[in-house]
């Protein structure tokens, strides 16, 4: 297709949104309600697991040294500790400042039951962060076989718990989702075979002066390219400052939300490209596929 005809086409296409102001409004509004509605589904599954990853994050499992555990020993399994991939953190905790602690925690209530003590019967120990916790059982059973490990004390209970909660709102987000997509692409397709329909005259009075199916479609991609891509920079504006706004008042409940684990709600910006992206492409494709693909029965022979 010569430079010129493209030119032209293109002209028409801008031209279809002016002079077809109320369709083009309505497509634009449709596919800017549902860049919204699955937008902001997305983030919120998004948000959830990053706040079950901030809490899975705070378990500590606590592996207890031999008695008679010397300093190479205890190297060696602070080398053992780091070189495990599912290992997030190891912290040495000394019986000495595990009896300083237990004391500062009891004496209040019971300031004499320490006198009796003639010798700390507190054992080293290592404070351990997992990485995974549905891994948590492989990983105890691992550093139980460190030499000079005795004991370890894992949270098992609250692990199940944490697991069977990520995957119940993994399934309910990800069902949500899909019906939400489901739904949208059902609207757009309506409303642009709505928007075809209307000017079905003007399409078959150019097949008539012998217009090949191309030169129709291009117009009406250019328009619904056009529509989609309007939409997806108004749907990412919109879900900036909302998503924005509602951090921020979040963020004035810190001490309260804290120990929810809402302090992990991803920071936009962070995410913006991508967001931005995926708002352009998929109101681009929306716009131009639903176009084109509705004028399919208004260019049959």
């Amino acid at each position: 297709m010569r430079l010129s005809s493209l030119q032209y086409l293109s002209a028409q296409g801008f031209g279809n949104i002016r002079h077809n102001k109320l369709m083009s409004f309505a497509s634009f509004c449709i596919i800017l309600v549902s860049l919204l509605l699955v937008g902001f589904s997305l983030l919120f599954y998004v948000n959830v697991s990053s706040m079950i990853r901030n809490v899975e994050n705070k378990n500590e499992v606590i592996a207890f040294l031999n008695e008679d555990v010397t300093d190479e020993t205890i190297d060696e399994i602070k080398g053992h500790l780091d070189s495990n991939n599912n290992v997030l953190e190891s912290v040495f905790y000394s019986k000495e400042e595990a009896f300083a602690d237990l004391k500062m925690e009891m004496s209040a209530d019971y300031p004499t039951v320490f006198d009796a003590l003639d010798s700390n019967p507190l054992p080293h120990a290592f404070k351990i962060k997992i990485d995974n916790i549905q891994l948590l059982t492989d990983t105890v059973k691992e550093i139980e076989m460190y030499y000079g490990v005795f004991s370890v004390r894992a949270p098992y209970e609250f692990a199940d718990a944490l697991i069977g909660l990520s995957r119940v709102m993994t399934v309910v987000s990800v069902s949500i989702i899909i019906a939400l997509v489901v739904v949208c692409m059902v609207i757009v397709s309506n409303t642009t075979k709505a928007s075809v329909f209307s000017r079905r005259k003007e399409i078959n009075i150019m097949r008539y002066v012998g217009a090949t199916n191309a030169f129709i479609r291009i117009p009406f991609f250019i328009e619904g390219l056009v529509i989609g891509v309007i939409s997806g920079l108004v749907a990412s504006a919109a879900t900036w400052i909302a998503y924005d706004s509602f951090v921020r008042i979040l963020v004035e409940e810190e001490e309260v939300l804290s120990i929810i684990g809402l302090t992990s709600l991803i920071d936009f910006s962070t995410i913006a490209a991508p967001v931005v992206s995926a708002y352009l492409l998929v109101g681009a494709f929306l716009g131009s596929a639903g176009s084109v693909l509705s004028m399919g029965k208004h260019l049959k022979a």
